[in-house]
């Protein structure tokens, strides 16, 4: 134990001594300078050695404690040529480090903001099922910021992390073309209530624009006359179109159905047999409603539902953006674009989904 204590001792004052302003490290330096010079003499016999760079910064190094006097004595292999290019490029290094920018800014396009990072991720955190390019026209409705999807998407990879607790549903897909004006499309489809009892819902939509013209709830079947009541009643003072796009289901090939339509002076234009496709706006559309609405709500009876709806058409029609008209809602309200800066969220649908609006 006494000897580890002295060799202890003797190794703090040797560093001690080669710290210091003194000939111990001026000796440490030579000796090492001498064994270095050796290395490389002894790399080749028959020509002159060729110094690398490292060669070359261990004799700038060594070089430093030694006195100009003690160098011609030590310096073997090592010429003059060789210091003072040591201190060109140590000088070189000093105003590299003065005058250059620590941060060195990367050329080409400046990503997004800060604050549009934050507005982002956001929206998505807010709306678990937006998808990006949903959320690139919503950025662009409300902000006035064109951006790119591509961008939303490598946004949302880098800062943006799920909610487990919250579910993620799937992205809204564009709609599809343009058809003629005053074509609207009608159609059915069956929801359960809390209680399991079965609603039918007649939903009517306008082609050109995208939006839902109105729905209408039937509790139980649905015979020719609630047919003609549930249209009449989704179509109440929205006027009339010119020609009206169903499907063949049994139920529109109803004699009252028919009489109703020559009545209100409408041509009733028929889809293809067996193939959803040819009927495919408002075929999304019910998907949409079910995925985004009906699939998050319950529901006690008809009246119930019928607010319910009402309340998302309101939302369809006046906030939610549309990739086939442009990334606007399809009233094509007009509104002042909101800074990033400053901005509040609406709650729609009873909080289903928050959207940024202009503070």
């Amino acid at each position: 134990m006494r000897g580890l204590l002295v060799l202890f001792v003797y190794l703090i004052v040797t560093i001690v001594r080669l710290m210091g302003s003194g000939g111990a490290r001026a000796l440490v330096a030579e000796n090492l300078l001498l064994k270095q010079q050796m290395l490389v003499l002894n790399r080749t016999r028959k020509r002159a050695p060729r110094l690398s760079v490292i060669d070359r910064f261990l004799f700038g190094v060594l070089s430093i404690p030694l006195t100009p006097r003690r160098i011609l004595r030590a310096a073997i292999v090592l010429k003059p040529s060789t210091l003072f290019r040591f201190h060109a490029a140590l000088v070189k290094r000093k105003y590299h480090l003065l005058y250059s920018s620590l941060r060195r800014s990367k050329p080409g396009p400046k990503g997004p903001s800060q604050e549009l990072i934050q507005a982002i991720v956001q929206i998505k955190c807010r709306n678990p099922r937006f998808g990006c390019p949903r959320i690139a026209q919503q950025i662009a409705y409300t902000f006035g910021i064109l951006i790119d999807k591509d961008v939303v998407r490598r946004v949302l990879d880098k800062h943006y992390y799920p909610d487990p607790s919250r579910g993620d549903g799937p992205s809204w897909l564009t709609l599809l073309g343009h058809t003629k004006d005053s074509l609207w499309s009608v159609d059915l489809f069956r929801c359960e209530s809390i209680r399991l009892q079965t609603h039918w819902v007649l939903v009517v939509m306008d082609m050109f624009t995208r939006r839902i013209v109105g729905f209408a709830v039937q509790t139980g079947d649905v015979d020719g006359i609630a047919l003609c009541r549930m249209f009449n009643q989704a179509i109440a003072r929205k006027g009339t179109p010119k020609y009206l796009s169903s499907d063949n289901d049994p139920l529109f090939e109803y004699h009252r159905w028919q009489a109703n339509l020559r009545i209100l002076d409408i041509e009733e234009i028929k889809s293809i047999p067996y193939t959803p496709i040819s009927h495919p706006f408002v075929e999304r559309l019910i998907g949409t409603i079910r995925r985004e609405f009906l699939d998050h709500v319950f529901f006690w009876n008809a009246d119930d539902l019928q607010r319910k709806l009402d309340a998302f058409q309101h939302y369809y029609n006046n906030q939610r953006v549309h990739t086939s008209i442009g990334g606007i809602p399809p009233m094509k309200i007009i509104r002042n674009h909101a800074a990033l800066s400053r901005f509040h969220w609406k709650l729609c649908c009873r909080g289903l989904y928050e959207l940024p609006i202009a503070a």
